[in-house]
């Protein structure tokens, strides 16, 4: 008797878990798209900058020249010191996107259309030690076929 129940609670436990991976919206994956998104420029330099000076700010531009729309699906950064916006078609802004836990979005980029990536960089996040070379990355996943990572990058030489 005590190993049915115990067989019992294990179906009903896996049982479960199908259910909720089925009904989990947030699991859900986009069907792949045949449109492609571009960046119009993949890296930026913003040179030397002062830890002082405060945030700097750099917008990417992507267009999407093929002939399906695209659904951007998640962005992410490489460093705690970089935050990312996406800045939709409509006008409409969407993030504040940064390096922790999984940045789900769903941004539909239609066909002729284009959407503004705005990198934010906190040269201070660091402190005093901090100085140097920054190499940061700003990352998106979209349900292209042709183009489902894209990268986006930049670098600043940040002075006391």
């Amino acid at each position: 008797m005590k190993q049915i129940a115990i067989y019992i609670a294990i179906i009903l436990f896996l049982v479960g878990i199908v259910w909720l991976a089925v009904t989990d919206k947030d699991n859900s994956i986009s069907a792949y798209s045949l449109g492609m998104l571009t960046a119009q420029e993949q890296s930026f330099d913003f040179g030397v900058i002062q830890m002082e000076g405060g945030n700097v700010i750099h917008q990417f531009e992507l267009k999407n020249e093929s002939e399906d729309s695209v659904t951007i699906e998640k962005v992410f950064t490489s460093c705690m010191c970089t935050t990312a916006k996406v800045h939709d078609n409509n006008g409409d802004e969407h993030g504040i996107f940064g390096m922790h836990g999984v940045q789900r979005t769903n941004i539909k980029v239609g066909v002729g259309e284009s959407v503004m990536i705005e990198a934010i960089f906190d040269p201070a996040a660091h402190g005093p030690a901090g100085v140097g070379l920054a190499q940061r990355s700003i990352y998106l996943e979209t349900n292209s076929a042709a183009s489902p990572k894209i990268e986006l990058r930049f670098e600043a030489v940040v002075t006391r």
